[in-house]
């Protein structure tokens, strides 16, 4: 309880300080800053219980889905003690009785939304232009296509989501960084995707997350995703070009957010 309690005011002190940032940001007193900002570090057990984990279990479905912290030297990021292992087993069955009713072949997890005194705690990512993982694919080769980056943002419905392809260079199960434009985002309504022109919130960003859809390629087998840390970042801080991404399977089975 303390520790959360811990946690919860951190959080709103954060939000205080931000607030003045921006306020002197309006003023002129400092410009926009585009140096890397950090969002999300998944280094030690505490950092990953602060992100919420389903699958098609939850429904009727058969996969698993596990998000645990990785100390194993051998996977660890370079000098660091370990990251996050997000790992189970794809299955597109579903258990009897629910047959016609769900579609198996999903697993994902986002971080938790984030409550403070001064309402909830958000990224203004709105002076840089990337969103950029570190991230090691292994499991099945074949599982490694069905990745997608979700990002949400904070706005007045809550079942909009901002969806990626998560590309991989890398092929011997390595730690990489992948750049995704911001602009390169589609939005998804309770998995469609929206075709009128919008502009995302960047200014409140939410979540973001990661999810293997495996029900619209027929994708099975066994999964892993290792993940160290998650930035934003501007073009002269990307090193590996990003690729442009296509949604035209993976967003329709794409339910709301974890």
């Amino acid at each position: 309880m303390i520790s959360r309690l811990s946690t919860y005011l951190n959080r709103s002190s954060r939000v205080a300080r931000d607030a003045t940032a921006r306020v002197l940001q309006m003023q002129g007193a400092e410009p926009p800053a585009r140096a890397p900002l950090p969002l999300f570090a998944l280094n030690t057990p505490e950092a990953i219980a602060e992100y919420a984990l389903g699958c098609d279990a939850d429904v009727g479905g058969t996969s698993s889905a596990h998000l645990a912290f990785d100390g194993d030297p051998a996977r660890a990021p370079p000098g660091k003690a370990g990251a996050a292992r997000f790992f189970g087993e794809m299955r597109l069955a579903v258990r009897p009785g629910f047959e016609e009713r769900v579609r198996g072949g999903y697993a994902g997890f986002r971080n938790k939304f984030r409550p403070t005194l001064f309402g909830e705690l958000t990224e203004d990512v709105s002076n840089h232009a990337y969103l950029a993982l570190r991230v090691r694919a292994a499991g099945h080769p074949r599982t490694r296509s069905a990745y997608f980056v979700n990002v949400q943002t904070a706005g007045p419905t809550n079942d909009d989501l901002w969806q990626h392809r998560l590309y991989f260079a890398r092929a011997d199960g390595g730690w990489e960084d992948v750049f995704i434009p911001f602009d390169g985002f589609v939005m998804t309504k309770a998995g469609t995707i929206n075709t009128q022109p919008v502009k995302m919130a960047r200014e409140r960003l939410r979540s973001v997350g990661i999810s293997l859809l495996g029900g619209n390629s027929g994708v099975e087998g066994p999964y892993e995703l290792g993940i160290d840390e998650i930035r934003a970042v501007n073009e002269e801080d990307v090193t590996t070009p990003p690729r442009a991404c296509s949604l035209a399977r993976g967003a329709q089975w794409e339910r709301g957010p974890i």
